[in-house]
């Protein structure tokens, strides 16, 4: 009887010393000696992974703990591939992140039978630049604004894929701002275009400022027509008109703004909604502290790549706005950027 007696109080004290510990354990050391893995959507050496990797090299410091960072790529369908490996196969316990497209968000809301996505199904934990869309002409061409580029009787812009984002601006170009637009497919991707359009075989193109090679924007190399999205790069010229100014119609700015504002976001990640709460807020805190970090700042200087970065709020803002237009403007848009 004694010695039960003993057992039981044994049990007991090693219970309560165990719940002890537990309540004791903060949300943060749920990270120490765990692996964070930031899936990327796309392949390797891209602009996307290049960012992921610049965030992967510096997060872990922001983050209690400390854990380890790994990139993993998962390229496929405009990085759908990766959305929906989170969703349906990753763990849900905040350790992993996928960085995305922000071609989807519009994808969601004009073609949601084909993406099948639900937005709602994740967490923004923020984006590191914005993909500051603009429309330009190579320095040679005698073009000097838009309404020169207007009166060209064709432009030749080179097209990776139909449908890609690269695709929804040249319509926007041509069907909302009246530019005689011929895109070339036949380039596997923005760098073969690069290429392209300094030996003269395509006369312009339009793409995220920051993803433009680094000398064409300093030395002149090309001039920016006009702006897709409101915002103005630091190191933009100012006198870049926003096409949301020039379009007829407030109905066409909204338009515009349900086909262009997503690249505001242009390197969001995410974490799937079911991750608890407290890990979600310590991503998002991490995110935003390593944002500032000046060792991060300082090699994204050395790589000549832009930090613009957003943070989970501004995202949820940006996307509930887009959610929000109304129906009449999500048929207008399919219109612009049908085939």
């Amino acid at each position: 009887m004694r010695r039960a007696a003993a057992t039981l109080c044994a049990v007991l004290v090693a219970a309560l010393a165990g719940t002890s510990i537990a309540n004791a354990q903060t949300p943060g050391d749920f990270y120490r000696d765990k692996t964070l893995t930031l899936v990327v959507g796309y392949g390797v050496g891209g602009g996307y992974d290049v960012y992921a990797r610049l965030l992967a090299r510096h997060i872990a410091r922001h983050i209690p703990g400390t854990p380890t960072v790994i990139v993993q790529n998962m390229p496929g369908a405009g990085s759908l591939t990766a959305l929906r490996h989170q969703d349906a196969i990753a763990p849900k316990d905040g350790t992993v992140v996928t960085l995305f497209d922000f071609v989807q968000i519009i994808n969601t809301r004009l073609n949601p039978e084909r993406t099948k996505l639900d937005l709602a199904r994740y967490s923004f934990i923020g984006s590191v630049s914005e993909d500051l869309s603009v429309c330009y002409v190579w320095h040679t061409r005698g073009i000097d604004t838009l309404d020169d580029l207007r009166k060209a009787p064709v432009v030749h812009m080179g097209l990776t894929a139909a449908g890609s984002m690269q695709d929804i601006r040249f319509k926007v170009l041509s069907r909302m701002l009246g530019v005689n637009v011929k895109p070339v497919l036949g380039y596997a991707g923005t760098a073969q275009q690069y290429i392209a359009v300094e030996r003269g075989e395509l006369d312009a193109g339009c793409g995220g400022w920051s993803s433009l090679p680094p000398h064409w924007r300093t030395e002149a190399r090309i001039k920016p027509l006009v702006r897709l999205v409101p915002t103005v790069a630091d190191n933009m010229p100012r006198n870049v008109p926003y096409a949301g100014d020039l379009v007829a119609s407030e109905r066409d700015r909204r338009v515009l703004r349900l086909l262009s504002n997503p690249a505001q976001l242009g390197k969001p990640f995410v974490v799937s909604a079911q991750v608890a709460p407290e890990r979600i807020a310590i991503l998002r805190a991490a995110f935003d502290a390593a944002m500032k970090d000046p060792q991060l700042l300082a090699e994204a200087h050395k790589l000549l790549i832009d930090i613009s970065p957003k943070s989970a709020a501004d995202a949820i803002a940006i996307v509930d706005d887009i959610n929000a237009m109304p129906a009449d403007i999500v048929d207008m848009a399919r219109k612009v950027i049908a085939d």
